[in-house]
């Protein structure tokens, strides 16, 4: 289990965990950046368990914009990460 938590925040149907839910061990700096038209600058991770790397699969904004202030330094996950309930 790479993160785990009962307060994630969702957004466009994307969770956003807790940066002290993540189990840091697992996750790797990026330079990848991506805009958000009203998010602001995403920042990635990616995810290395072993030898397997998923490249870029985790985003975060550690300075939002103003609507999205909710989720600042939250991390979301996509690229076949599975959230489970």
């Amino acid at each position: 289990m790479i993160a785990e938590s009962n307060n994630t925040i969702i957004v466009e149907d994307n969770h956003y965990f807790p940066e002290d839910s993540l189990n840091k061990e697992f996750f790797v700096d990026s330079d990848h950046e991506s805009t958000c038209w009203w998010k602001g600058i995403a920042k990635y991770k990616s995810i290395k368990v072993g030898e397997n790397v998923n490249t870029d699969a985790v985003w975060y904004y550690a300075d939002p914009k103003d609507e999205a202030k909710k989720i600042k330094g939250r991390y979301a996950f996509w690229k076949g990460v599975k959230i489970e309930k």
